[in-house]
Protein backbone atom coordinates (compact mmCIF):
# COMPACT_ATOMS: atom_id res chain seq x y z
CA UNK A 1 0.00 0.00 0.00
CA UNK A 2 1.27 3.48 -0.89
CA UNK A 3 2.22 5.78 1.97
CA UNK A 4 1.09 9.38 2.32
CA UNK A 5 3.07 11.90 0.25
CA UNK A 6 4.89 9.15 -1.57
CA UNK A 7 5.80 9.96 -5.15
CA UNK A 8 6.21 7.13 -7.65
CA UNK A 9 9.29 7.57 -9.85
CA UNK A 10 8.57 8.66 -13.40
CA UNK A 11 11.87 10.00 -14.62
CA UNK A 12 14.69 12.16 -13.31
CA UNK A 13 13.83 15.30 -11.39
CA UNK A 14 16.02 17.33 -13.73
CA UNK A 15 15.02 20.04 -16.18
CA UNK A 16 16.93 19.68 -19.42
CA UNK A 17 16.73 21.51 -22.74
CA UNK A 18 17.60 19.96 -26.09
CA UNK A 19 17.50 21.29 -29.61
CA UNK A 20 15.83 19.83 -32.69
CA UNK A 21 15.69 21.42 -36.15
CA UNK A 22 13.47 24.44 -35.55
CA UNK A 23 12.63 23.58 -31.92
CA UNK A 24 13.84 23.96 -28.36
CA UNK A 25 12.45 21.25 -26.06
CA UNK A 26 12.54 21.53 -22.26
CA UNK A 27 11.53 18.83 -19.77
CA UNK A 28 9.33 19.71 -16.80
CA UNK A 29 8.27 17.54 -13.84
CA UNK A 30 5.50 18.32 -11.37
CA UNK A 31 4.36 16.55 -8.22
CA UNK A 32 0.59 16.72 -7.80
CA UNK A 33 -1.89 15.08 -5.42
CA UNK A 34 -3.35 11.78 -6.53
CA UNK A 35 -6.63 12.99 -5.02
CA UNK A 36 -7.07 16.74 -5.31
CA UNK A 37 -9.68 16.57 -2.54
CA UNK A 38 -6.92 15.31 -0.23
CA UNK A 39 -3.94 17.48 -1.19
CA UNK A 40 -1.90 16.34 1.84
CA UNK A 41 -2.10 12.73 0.73
CA UNK A 42 -0.17 10.76 -1.85
CA UNK A 43 1.60 12.51 -4.70
CA UNK A 44 2.09 11.34 -8.25
CA UNK A 45 4.47 12.81 -10.80
CA UNK A 46 3.55 14.45 -14.07
CA UNK A 47 5.80 15.07 -17.03
CA UNK A 48 5.37 17.81 -19.65
CA UNK A 49 7.54 18.97 -22.53
CA UNK A 50 7.81 22.69 -23.25
CA UNK A 51 8.29 23.51 -26.93
CA UNK A 52 9.33 26.86 -28.42
CA UNK A 53 10.57 27.86 -31.83
CA UNK A 54 14.29 27.27 -32.17
CA UNK A 55 15.05 30.90 -32.98
CA UNK A 56 13.21 32.28 -29.93
CA UNK A 57 15.52 34.44 -27.82
CA UNK A 58 15.43 33.99 -24.07
CA UNK A 59 13.77 37.32 -23.30
CA UNK A 60 11.06 36.89 -25.90
CA UNK A 61 10.53 33.30 -24.81
CA UNK A 62 9.62 34.43 -21.33
CA UNK A 63 7.09 36.88 -22.75
CA UNK A 64 5.23 34.36 -24.94
CA UNK A 65 1.79 33.21 -23.76
CA UNK A 66 1.34 29.52 -23.03
CA UNK A 67 -0.73 26.96 -24.91
CA UNK A 68 -1.21 23.56 -23.25
CA UNK A 69 -2.09 20.61 -25.48
CA UNK A 70 -4.37 17.91 -24.12
CA UNK A 71 -4.07 14.63 -26.01
CA UNK A 72 -6.92 12.34 -26.96
CA UNK A 73 -7.54 8.99 -25.35
CA UNK A 74 -7.96 8.42 -22.51
CA UNK A 75 -4.60 6.88 -21.81
CA UNK A 76 -2.22 8.29 -24.41
CA UNK A 77 0.81 10.45 -23.80
CA UNK A 78 1.22 13.76 -25.61
CA UNK A 79 2.72 14.10 -29.08
CA UNK A 80 6.47 13.58 -29.42
CA UNK A 81 7.46 16.23 -31.97
CA UNK A 82 10.22 15.75 -34.49
CA UNK A 83 10.84 19.15 -36.00
CA UNK A 84 8.36 21.91 -36.64
CA UNK A 85 5.21 20.87 -38.54
CA UNK A 86 1.41 20.65 -38.44
CA UNK A 87 -0.58 22.35 -35.70
CA UNK A 88 2.59 22.80 -33.66
CA UNK A 89 4.15 24.91 -36.42
CA UNK A 90 1.14 27.27 -36.27
CA UNK A 91 1.10 27.36 -32.48
CA UNK A 92 4.78 28.26 -32.26
CA UNK A 93 4.17 31.44 -34.25
CA UNK A 94 2.80 32.99 -31.06
CA UNK A 95 2.90 30.52 -28.12
CA UNK A 96 5.09 28.54 -25.83
CA UNK A 97 3.55 25.09 -26.08
CA UNK A 98 3.29 22.59 -23.23
CA UNK A 99 2.79 18.95 -24.25
CA UNK A 100 1.38 17.33 -21.12
CA UNK A 101 1.52 13.60 -20.47
CA UNK A 102 -1.76 13.28 -18.60
CA UNK A 103 -1.65 11.31 -15.37
CA UNK A 104 -0.86 7.66 -15.94
CA UNK A 105 0.51 8.17 -19.46
CA UNK A 106 3.87 8.63 -21.12
CA UNK A 107 6.56 9.74 -18.67
CA UNK A 108 4.09 10.67 -15.97
CA UNK A 109 3.68 8.13 -13.15
CA UNK A 110 2.65 5.16 -15.32
CA UNK A 111 -0.44 3.01 -14.93
CA UNK A 112 0.10 -0.27 -16.82
CA UNK A 113 -0.15 -4.01 -16.29
CA UNK A 114 3.42 -3.84 -14.96
CA UNK A 115 2.97 -0.97 -12.48
CA UNK A 116 -0.62 -1.29 -11.25
CA UNK A 117 0.09 -4.45 -9.19
CA UNK A 118 2.31 -2.22 -7.01
CA UNK A 119 -0.94 -0.74 -5.72
CA UNK A 120 -1.94 -4.07 -4.21
CA UNK A 121 -5.29 -5.75 -4.75
CA UNK A 122 -7.54 -5.14 -7.76
CA UNK A 123 -9.83 -3.19 -5.43
CA UNK A 124 -6.99 -0.80 -4.58
CA UNK A 125 -6.02 -0.55 -8.23
CA UNK A 126 -9.57 0.41 -9.18
CA UNK A 127 -9.76 2.98 -6.38
CA UNK A 128 -6.48 4.45 -7.61
CA UNK A 129 -7.66 4.68 -11.23
CA UNK A 130 -10.90 6.37 -10.20
CA UNK A 131 -8.75 9.51 -9.79
CA UNK A 132 -7.69 9.56 -13.46
CA UNK A 133 -10.66 11.22 -15.15
CA UNK A 134 -11.02 14.65 -16.77
CA UNK A 135 -11.80 16.48 -13.52
CA UNK A 136 -8.45 15.40 -12.03
CA UNK A 137 -6.60 16.29 -15.23
CA UNK A 138 -8.05 19.81 -15.06
CA UNK A 139 -6.88 20.19 -11.45
CA UNK A 140 -3.44 18.99 -12.53
CA UNK A 141 -3.38 21.64 -15.24
CA UNK A 142 -4.29 24.34 -12.76
CA UNK A 143 -1.42 23.46 -10.43
CA UNK A 144 0.98 23.41 -13.36
CA UNK A 145 -0.37 26.69 -14.76
CA UNK A 146 0.17 28.59 -11.54
CA UNK A 147 3.73 27.28 -11.36
CA UNK A 148 4.63 28.08 -14.98
CA UNK A 149 2.72 31.27 -15.74
CA UNK A 150 2.75 33.02 -12.39
CA UNK A 151 -1.01 32.85 -12.34
CA UNK A 152 -1.73 34.16 -15.83
CA UNK A 153 -4.41 32.24 -17.78
CA UNK A 154 -3.34 30.15 -20.73
CA UNK A 155 -4.86 28.67 -23.89
CA UNK A 156 -5.86 25.02 -24.04
CA UNK A 157 -6.01 22.93 -27.22
CA UNK A 158 -7.95 19.72 -26.63
CA UNK A 159 -8.08 16.91 -29.17
CA UNK A 160 -10.83 14.27 -28.79
CA UNK A 161 -10.77 13.23 -25.09
CA UNK A 162 -8.58 16.29 -24.60
CA UNK A 163 -11.59 18.31 -25.77
CA UNK A 164 -13.71 16.60 -23.11
CA UNK A 165 -11.09 17.79 -20.61
CA UNK A 166 -11.31 21.30 -22.04
CA UNK A 167 -15.08 21.35 -21.43
CA UNK A 168 -14.44 20.20 -17.86
CA UNK A 169 -11.92 23.04 -17.61
CA UNK A 170 -14.57 25.54 -18.73
CA UNK A 171 -16.91 24.04 -16.14
CA UNK A 172 -14.70 24.06 -13.06
CA UNK A 173 -11.72 26.37 -13.61
CA UNK A 174 -12.53 28.87 -16.37
CA UNK A 175 -10.46 31.50 -14.56
CA UNK A 176 -7.39 29.56 -15.72
CA UNK A 177 -8.25 29.89 -19.40
CA UNK A 178 -7.55 32.66 -21.85
CA UNK A 179 -9.01 30.66 -24.77
CA UNK A 180 -10.27 27.10 -25.32
CA UNK A 181 -9.77 25.37 -28.69
CA UNK A 182 -11.39 21.98 -29.26
CA UNK A 183 -11.01 19.50 -32.12
CA UNK A 184 -13.34 16.52 -32.34
CA UNK A 185 -14.00 16.59 -28.60
CA UNK A 186 -17.34 18.06 -27.55
CA UNK A 187 -18.92 15.59 -25.09
CA UNK A 188 -22.58 15.03 -24.29
CA UNK A 189 -23.34 17.24 -21.29
CA UNK A 190 -26.52 15.67 -19.98
CA UNK A 191 -25.69 13.52 -16.95
CA UNK A 192 -28.68 11.38 -17.86
CA UNK A 193 -27.26 10.66 -21.32
CA UNK A 194 -24.53 8.37 -20.07
CA UNK A 195 -22.54 5.80 -21.95
CA UNK A 196 -25.57 3.90 -23.24
CA UNK A 197 -26.78 6.84 -25.34
CA UNK A 198 -23.25 7.40 -26.61
CA UNK A 199 -23.01 3.85 -27.92
CA UNK A 200 -26.55 3.76 -29.29
CA UNK A 201 -25.47 6.63 -31.51
CA UNK A 202 -22.08 5.04 -32.24
CA UNK A 203 -23.08 1.67 -33.72
CA UNK A 204 -24.97 3.18 -36.69
CA UNK A 205 -21.90 5.32 -37.44
CA UNK A 206 -19.72 2.21 -37.33
CA UNK A 207 -22.05 0.57 -39.83
CA UNK A 208 -21.96 3.59 -42.16
CA UNK A 209 -18.18 3.76 -42.02
CA UNK A 210 -17.84 0.03 -42.77
CA UNK A 211 -20.20 0.15 -45.73
CA UNK A 212 -18.48 3.26 -47.07
CA UNK A 213 -15.17 1.39 -46.89
CA UNK A 214 -16.62 -1.56 -48.83
CA UNK A 215 -17.99 0.87 -51.42
CA UNK A 216 -14.50 2.32 -51.85
CA UNK A 217 -12.76 -1.07 -51.88
CA UNK A 218 -15.39 -3.62 -53.00
CA UNK A 219 -13.04 -6.57 -52.74
CA UNK A 220 -12.52 -5.98 -49.03
CA UNK A 221 -16.00 -7.20 -48.14
CA UNK A 222 -15.10 -10.66 -49.43
CA UNK A 223 -11.65 -10.52 -47.84
CA UNK A 224 -13.16 -9.75 -44.43
CA UNK A 225 -15.68 -12.57 -44.80
CA UNK A 226 -12.87 -15.01 -45.62
CA UNK A 227 -10.87 -13.94 -42.57
CA UNK A 228 -13.89 -14.22 -40.27
CA UNK A 229 -14.64 -17.75 -41.53
CA UNK A 230 -11.02 -18.68 -40.91
CA UNK A 231 -10.97 -17.25 -37.40
CA UNK A 232 -14.20 -19.03 -36.51
CA UNK A 233 -12.54 -22.35 -37.39
CA UNK A 234 -8.91 -21.80 -36.34
CA UNK A 235 -7.01 -20.47 -33.36
CA UNK A 236 -4.80 -17.56 -34.37
CA UNK A 237 -2.54 -15.85 -31.83
CA UNK A 238 -0.88 -12.52 -32.56
CA UNK A 239 2.81 -11.90 -31.78
CA UNK A 240 1.92 -10.09 -28.53
CA UNK A 241 -0.11 -13.07 -27.28
CA UNK A 242 -3.54 -11.68 -28.18
CA UNK A 243 -6.03 -14.24 -29.48
CA UNK A 244 -7.56 -13.01 -32.72
CA UNK A 245 -11.22 -14.00 -32.58
CA UNK A 246 -13.81 -12.75 -35.11
CA UNK A 247 -14.99 -10.11 -32.63
CA UNK A 248 -11.42 -8.98 -31.91
CA UNK A 249 -10.74 -8.80 -35.66
CA UNK A 250 -13.79 -6.56 -36.09
CA UNK A 251 -12.08 -3.99 -33.87
CA UNK A 252 -9.86 -3.09 -36.82
CA UNK A 253 -12.75 -0.81 -37.74
CA UNK A 254 -11.15 1.71 -35.40
CA UNK A 255 -8.95 2.61 -38.38
CA UNK A 256 -11.98 3.98 -40.22
CA UNK A 257 -12.13 7.01 -37.95
CA UNK A 258 -8.97 8.59 -39.38
CA UNK A 259 -8.40 10.39 -42.66
CA UNK A 260 -6.22 7.69 -44.22
CA UNK A 261 -7.49 4.78 -42.15
CA UNK A 262 -9.63 3.22 -44.87
CA UNK A 263 -6.60 3.00 -47.15
CA UNK A 264 -4.44 1.47 -44.41
CA UNK A 265 -7.16 -1.08 -43.69
CA UNK A 266 -7.32 -2.02 -47.36
CA UNK A 267 -3.59 -2.62 -47.58
CA UNK A 268 -3.74 -4.62 -44.37
CA UNK A 269 -6.45 -6.91 -45.74
CA UNK A 270 -5.07 -7.51 -49.22
CA UNK A 271 -2.43 -10.05 -48.18
CA UNK A 272 -3.67 -11.82 -45.05
CA UNK A 273 -2.86 -15.49 -45.70
CA UNK A 274 0.20 -17.65 -46.22
CA UNK A 275 0.28 -21.26 -47.44
CA UNK A 276 1.55 -23.68 -44.77
CA UNK A 277 1.77 -27.46 -44.37
CA UNK A 278 -1.44 -27.18 -42.31
CA UNK A 279 -3.26 -25.19 -44.97
CA UNK A 280 -3.77 -21.42 -45.24
CA UNK A 281 -2.97 -19.49 -42.05
CA UNK A 282 -2.72 -15.80 -41.32
CA UNK A 283 0.74 -14.70 -42.38
CA UNK A 284 3.21 -13.22 -39.93
CA UNK A 285 3.25 -9.77 -41.51
CA UNK A 286 -0.54 -9.53 -41.25
CA UNK A 287 -0.56 -10.74 -37.64
CA UNK A 288 2.14 -8.27 -36.65
CA UNK A 289 0.32 -5.33 -38.24
CA UNK A 290 -2.98 -6.33 -36.65
CA UNK A 291 -1.27 -6.57 -33.25
CA UNK A 292 0.05 -3.04 -33.67
CA UNK A 293 -3.53 -1.77 -34.09
CA UNK A 294 -5.22 -3.85 -31.40
CA UNK A 295 -2.57 -3.99 -28.67
CA UNK A 296 -3.36 -2.33 -25.34
CA UNK A 297 0.10 -2.90 -23.83
CA UNK A 298 1.27 0.69 -24.16
CA UNK A 299 -2.09 2.29 -23.34
CA UNK A 300 -4.20 0.08 -21.05
CA UNK A 301 -6.04 3.12 -19.67
CA UNK A 302 -7.70 3.41 -23.07
CA UNK A 303 -9.63 0.28 -22.10
CA UNK A 304 -9.70 0.56 -18.32
CA UNK A 305 -11.14 4.08 -18.22
CA UNK A 306 -12.87 4.38 -21.56
CA UNK A 307 -16.47 4.07 -20.45
CA UNK A 308 -15.87 6.07 -17.28
CA UNK A 309 -15.32 9.21 -19.38
CA UNK A 310 -19.06 9.10 -20.14
CA UNK A 311 -20.16 8.28 -16.56
CA UNK A 312 -21.68 11.17 -14.64
CA UNK A 313 -24.91 10.13 -12.94
CA UNK A 314 -23.49 7.87 -10.23
CA UNK A 315 -24.49 4.59 -11.86
CA UNK A 316 -22.14 1.89 -13.15
CA UNK A 317 -21.35 1.77 -16.86
CA UNK A 318 -21.57 -2.04 -16.64
CA UNK A 319 -19.98 -2.75 -20.04
CA UNK A 320 -22.19 -0.29 -21.86
CA UNK A 321 -20.78 -0.82 -25.35
CA UNK A 322 -21.15 -4.59 -24.99
CA UNK A 323 -24.73 -4.40 -23.73
CA UNK A 324 -25.78 -1.94 -26.41
CA UNK A 325 -24.19 -4.04 -29.13
CA UNK A 326 -26.87 -6.65 -28.47
CA UNK A 327 -29.39 -4.10 -29.81
CA UNK A 328 -27.58 -4.20 -33.15
CA UNK A 329 -27.52 -7.89 -34.20
CA UNK A 330 -26.07 -6.99 -37.60
CA UNK A 331 -22.68 -6.73 -35.84
CA UNK A 332 -22.57 -10.48 -35.16
CA UNK A 333 -19.77 -11.40 -37.56
CA UNK A 334 -20.34 -15.15 -37.65
CA UNK A 335 -24.06 -14.74 -38.30
CA UNK A 336 -23.28 -12.21 -41.01
CA UNK A 337 -21.06 -14.74 -42.76
CA UNK A 338 -23.63 -17.51 -42.39
CA UNK A 339 -26.36 -15.26 -43.76
CA UNK A 340 -24.31 -13.77 -46.57
CA UNK A 341 -24.46 -10.26 -45.09
CA UNK A 342 -21.53 -7.83 -44.94
CA UNK A 343 -19.39 -8.17 -41.84
CA UNK A 344 -19.57 -4.88 -39.95
CA UNK A 345 -16.49 -3.53 -38.19
CA UNK A 346 -16.45 -1.74 -34.85
CA UNK A 347 -14.71 1.30 -33.43
CA UNK A 348 -13.54 2.22 -29.96
CA UNK A 349 -15.71 -0.12 -27.93
CA UNK A 350 -14.81 -2.09 -24.82
CA UNK A 351 -16.06 -5.63 -24.18
CA UNK A 352 -15.62 -8.15 -21.34
CA UNK A 353 -14.24 -10.77 -23.72
CA UNK A 354 -11.23 -8.48 -24.30
CA UNK A 355 -9.99 -9.49 -20.84
CA UNK A 356 -9.37 -12.95 -22.29
CA UNK A 357 -8.35 -12.17 -25.87
CA UNK A 358 -6.04 -9.18 -25.30
CA UNK A 359 -2.77 -10.25 -23.70
CA UNK A 360 -1.99 -6.93 -21.99
CA UNK A 361 -5.41 -6.86 -20.30
CA UNK A 362 -5.45 -10.39 -18.86
CA UNK A 363 -3.42 -9.48 -15.72
CA UNK A 364 -5.82 -6.57 -15.08
CA UNK A 365 -9.02 -8.56 -15.50
CA UNK A 366 -10.49 -8.01 -12.04
CA UNK A 367 -9.47 -4.35 -11.99
CA UNK A 368 -11.32 -3.72 -15.26
CA UNK A 369 -14.37 -5.57 -13.97
CA UNK A 370 -14.42 -3.47 -10.81
CA UNK A 371 -14.26 -0.25 -12.82
CA UNK A 372 -17.16 -1.44 -14.98
CA UNK A 373 -19.15 -2.18 -11.83
CA UNK A 374 -18.14 1.00 -10.01
CA UNK A 375 -20.83 3.44 -8.89
CA UNK A 376 -20.58 6.98 -7.59
CA UNK A 377 -19.08 8.58 -10.68
CA UNK A 378 -19.67 12.31 -10.30
CA UNK A 379 -20.44 14.97 -12.93
CA UNK A 380 -17.65 16.05 -15.22
CA UNK A 381 -19.37 19.18 -16.54
CA UNK A 382 -21.41 22.05 -15.14
CA UNK A 383 -24.13 22.99 -17.69
CA UNK A 384 -25.21 26.05 -15.70
CA UNK A 385 -21.70 27.47 -15.59
CA UNK A 386 -21.15 26.64 -19.26
CA UNK A 387 -24.32 28.55 -20.10
CA UNK A 388 -22.69 31.62 -18.50
CA UNK A 389 -19.30 31.05 -20.10
CA UNK A 390 -17.17 34.12 -20.89
CA UNK A 391 -14.02 32.36 -22.17
CA UNK A 392 -13.56 32.51 -25.96
CA UNK A 393 -14.17 29.01 -27.29
CA UNK A 394 -13.95 27.55 -30.79
CA UNK A 395 -14.56 23.94 -31.76
CA UNK A 396 -14.03 21.90 -34.91
CA UNK A 397 -16.82 19.34 -35.29
CA UNK A 398 -16.11 16.65 -37.85
CA UNK A 399 -19.23 15.60 -39.71
CA UNK A 400 -20.06 11.93 -39.04
CA UNK A 401 -17.04 11.54 -36.75
CA UNK A 402 -16.64 7.84 -35.94
CA UNK A 403 -15.61 8.48 -32.35
CA UNK A 404 -17.68 11.49 -31.23
CA UNK A 405 -21.32 11.88 -32.22
CA UNK A 406 -21.99 14.96 -34.34
CA UNK A 407 -25.53 15.58 -33.08
CA UNK A 408 -24.45 15.35 -29.44
CA UNK A 409 -21.51 17.67 -30.18
CA UNK A 410 -23.81 20.26 -31.72
CA UNK A 411 -26.14 20.08 -28.73
CA UNK A 412 -23.18 20.77 -26.47
CA UNK A 413 -21.96 23.60 -28.70
CA UNK A 414 -25.33 25.29 -28.33
CA UNK A 415 -25.17 24.88 -24.55
CA UNK A 416 -21.81 26.66 -24.11
CA UNK A 417 -22.26 30.40 -24.24
CA UNK A 418 -20.19 32.07 -26.94
CA UNK A 419 -18.82 28.87 -28.47
CA UNK A 420 -18.05 29.21 -32.19
CA UNK A 421 -18.25 26.05 -34.31
CA UNK A 422 -16.61 24.93 -37.51
CA UNK A 423 -18.52 21.91 -38.85
CA UNK A 424 -16.61 20.22 -41.65
CA UNK A 425 -16.48 16.96 -43.58
CA UNK A 426 -13.06 17.79 -45.00
CA UNK A 427 -11.39 15.89 -42.17
CA UNK A 428 -12.01 12.80 -40.08
CA UNK A 429 -11.39 12.67 -36.34
CA UNK A 430 -7.66 13.23 -36.75
CA UNK A 431 -8.00 16.57 -38.53
CA UNK A 432 -5.60 18.24 -36.10
CA UNK A 433 -2.96 15.76 -37.26
CA UNK A 434 -3.65 15.72 -41.00
CA UNK A 435 -4.54 19.39 -41.44
CA UNK A 436 -3.12 20.77 -38.24
CA UNK A 437 -1.75 24.14 -39.34
CA UNK A 438 -4.99 25.09 -41.08
CA UNK A 439 -7.23 23.60 -38.39
CA UNK A 440 -5.53 25.48 -35.55
CA UNK A 441 -5.41 28.71 -37.54
CA UNK A 442 -9.14 28.47 -38.27
CA UNK A 443 -9.96 27.85 -34.61
CA UNK A 444 -7.82 30.76 -33.44
CA UNK A 445 -9.55 33.07 -35.92
CA UNK A 446 -12.96 31.85 -34.80
CA UNK A 447 -12.15 32.36 -31.13
CA UNK A 448 -10.87 35.86 -31.91
CA UNK A 449 -13.84 36.69 -34.13
CA UNK A 450 -11.51 37.34 -37.06
CA UNK A 451 -12.31 36.79 -40.72
CA UNK A 452 -11.29 33.33 -42.00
Amino acid sequence: MQQARETAPAGPDVTTTVRQPGLLLTDHYFDVPLDHKAPEGELIRLYAREVVAGDTAGTRRDQLPWLVYLQGGPGFGADRPVGRSGWLDRALEEYRVLLLDQRGTGRSTPATRQTLPLRGTPERQADYLAHFRADAIVRDCELIRRRLTGGRPWTVLGQSFGGFCAVSYLSYAPEGLDTALITGGLPALDCGTGADAVYRAAYPRMERKTLAHYARYPGDAAAVRTIVRHLAAHDEVLPDGTTLTPAAFQQLGILLGTGDGSHHLHYLLEDAFAPTPDGPRLNDAFRERVAAVLSRAASPLYTLLHESIYAQDGTATHWSAHRIRAEFPRFDAEKAVAGDHPVLLTGETVHPWMLETHAALRPLRRTVELLAERTGWGPLYDPERLARNTVPVAAAIYHDDLYVDTAQSLDTARAIRGLRTWVTDEFEHDGVRTGGHRVLDRLLRLARDEAP
